[in-house]
């Protein structure tokens, strides 16, 4: 527990540190009081493929993938353990809660290169059969006790293929807003591409496109206020009630990577690309 108090207090420092960096025009990414991405089209349930303006090659199609079975059985494994651990009061930082994501795109003024890496809080998202749903089991248990949630918690990831989306991760930007913008945030407005690694054995890679959907945007679609909505409420079910909806990240897979260590078998790890299948 002390390693995590430090942890997090070193987090906090960096971010009131940051806070003192120069910042581009707000009006380059917010209109009305809300952040607008305009490089990712709109996206609805079951999306298959997802048109991106990107850095390198203007707007493109992205076919997105399903996660491979090892890392459903990976993720729903260690985010039982997760939990295990902090009824037990030993949380852990390593796993598939925490995504260390890269992005690239907008150069600061204050920096010599866009290129920035950040550790993010990553869930599933349920399927969109399952979402009203879900969500409801949270509102009906927002004040239950600490044991009936975490509980709830466990069966969902005891039946993760049943309840969630395989072919997405999602996130919040907490700290973004239009007088200070994190370099997380400028990136994926600016060019959507992101990198997510976790830290565990195995490990895995995730090539994604990072969809920024902010609960404010009146023209938002009705799967992406769903979306949102599920975010902000599965973060405070788990941290606790907080005073305002947060920006949400949807992060589309396009390709999934094995970078575990190479162990018996040479044709695992190091980078091995999983999906989509190599021909």
């Amino acid at each position: 527990m002390r390693k995590l108090l430090i942890f997090v207090f070193c987090v906090t420092l960096l971010f009131i540190i940051s806070c003192s960096s120069e910042q581009p025009d707000r009006s380059t990414f917010w209109q009305d009081g809300y952040c607008l991405q305009t490089n990712v089209r709109s996206v609805e349930a079951n999306l298959e493929s997802i048109a991106v303006n990107t850095l390198e090659d203007g707007w493109k199609v992205f076919k997105i993938v399903d996660f491979p079975e090892s890392f459903v059985e990976w993720s729903g494994r260690r985010r039982l353990e997760f939990l295990q651990n902090f009824k037990g009061g030993r949380p852990e930082l390593a796993g598939p809660h925490n995504g260390i994501v890269a992005t690239y795109g907008y150069q600061r003024s204050d920096a010599q290169f866009s290129l920035n890496n950040a550790v993010k809080g990553m869930g599933f998202v349920p399927k969109p059969e399952k979402m009203a749903e879900m969500t409801a089991l949270l509102d009906s248990t927002q004040d239950a006790s600490y044991q009936e949630k975490m509980a709830i918690l466990e069966g969902f990831y005891q039946n993760l293929e049943e309840n969630f989306d395989l072919d997405k991760q999602a996130s919040l930007e907490l700290y973004s807003r239009p007088e200070y913008m994190t370099q997380t945030f400028l990136n994926q407005m600016y060019n959507p591409v992101s990198t997510i690694v976790f830290l565990d054995i195995p490990s895995y890679k995730l090539k994604t496109i990072a969809r920024l959907i902010d609960p404010k945007n009146p023209e938002l679609t009705e799967y992406e206020r769903q979306v949102v909505t599920w975010i902000n409420k599965i973060h405070s079910y788990f941290h606790g009630p907080f005073s305002v909806d947060f920006i949400g990240v949807i992060y589309y897979v396009v390709e999934v990577y094995d970078n575990s260590p190479r162990g018996k078998d040479p044709q695992t790890g190091m980078g091995r690309r999983l999906m989509p299948l190599l021909p």
